[in-house]
């Protein structure tokens, strides 16, 4: 019978590097959160006048700028964004996949279905973020909109998919009430500001419109609590780098 240490020897024969899935979650949570907190900063501190000025009006009327003005209208910020946006979209795939990983099961077809609008909805991600208002105001429109549409099967698709983990499940719903809340209130002070032209609407638009960023990010950083039940291992099968095992933290 084999001895426990050369169990362990045969596990890690030609592994050049192993970490946990919460890994995935974390890295997509930090490019994401980076590449909007980046621009904003960078936007208000070069260019803050600019950036809150609407069709209508500009400072003091308006003084906090849109997630859309702030990445897509000026350089640097909207080189920097999109840099770190291009990050984000491996962590982005990893996640969609690892989910399917962790939620299917034979038989179903659900996990299919809520893979498939998490690939949609990360190609019609960069799609808005790529494409800005400034570029294609349409286009951007669009693939904004289809994003929250997409959103819909993602957000329910999880909750029902969650494993029996009651901190997640809780945090999802949570994240979620409040993502799908805030779009009254959002698109309320947009037709204020569109349609009836009030001072001042725009603004309270932006802060609603930020506030879905952060609930979108924080809605897959809850991935990292499902996760940590990954162990993703990258082997050497024909001992090409002969390198050692690297285990990166929990």
């Amino acid at each position: 019978m084999a001895s426990s240490s050369s169990r362990y020897k045969d596990k890690d024969a030609g592994v050049v590097l192993s970490f946990n899935g919460q890994w995935v979650s974390w890295s997509h949570t930090v490019a994401a959160s980076l590449a909007f907190l980046s621009a904003l900063v960078i936007g208000s501190a070069l260019h803050y006048h600019k950036i809150v000025q609407n069709e209508w009006y500009g400072y003091p009327q308006e003084w906090f700028p849109s997630v859309s003005a702030t990445i897509g209208d000026r350089y640097p910020e909207r080189s920097i964004f999109m840099l770190f946006i291009a990050i984000t979209s491996g962590p982005r795939f990893a996640l969609v996949g690892l989910w399917y990983l962790l939620t299917a099961k034979p038989g179903r077809t659900l996990p299919k279905v809520i893979a498939g609008s998490g690939i949609i909805r990360t190609l019609t991600c960069g799609g808005w973020t790529y494409i800005t208002s400034t570029d294609d105001h349409d286009w951007h429109d669009i693939l904004m909109i289809s994003y929250i549409v997409f959103t819909i099967p993602w957000t329910t698709g999880c909750i029902a998919l969650s494993p029996p983990n009651a901190k997640a499940i809780k945090y999802r719903k949570y994240i979620a009430s409040a993502f799908f809340g805030t779009l009254v209130p959002l698109v309320y002070f947009f037709i204020q500001h569109k349609v009836h032209r009030v001072a001042g609407a725009y603004t309270i638009y932006a802060f609603f419109e930020w506030a879905l960023i952060v609930f979108d990010v924080s809605f897959d950083a809850v991935t990292a609590l499902d996760f940590d039940s990954f162990e993703i291992t990258i082997k050497d099968v024909k001992g090409a780098s002969k390198g050692y095992v690297q285990w990166l933290p929990r």
